[in-house]
């Protein structure tokens, strides 16, 4: 559970750093119930703004338009 909590937390830093928020971005609650499979990260539900901005982040050399 801590691994996943971390991953979560760097990839919000990593977002934050490229200047996109994921409002729902957390631990998914149900797959934390078990052993097995590890905890999933639920990037949740986002407006299209972000939706276009997070493109943007991900295409090489390209960061967010602003």
């Amino acid at each position: 559970m801590g691994d996943a909590e971390r991953a979560c937390e760097d990839l919000r830093d990593a977002l934050r750093a490229a200047g996109v928020t994921l409002p729902s971005l957390g631990l998914d609650v149900a797959s934390c119930a078990g052993s097995a499979p590890p905890a999933l990260i639920d990037l949740g539900r986002c407006n299209v703004a972000t939706a276009r901005a997070l493109a943007s982040a991900l295409r090489p050399g390209q960061g967010v338009a602003r």
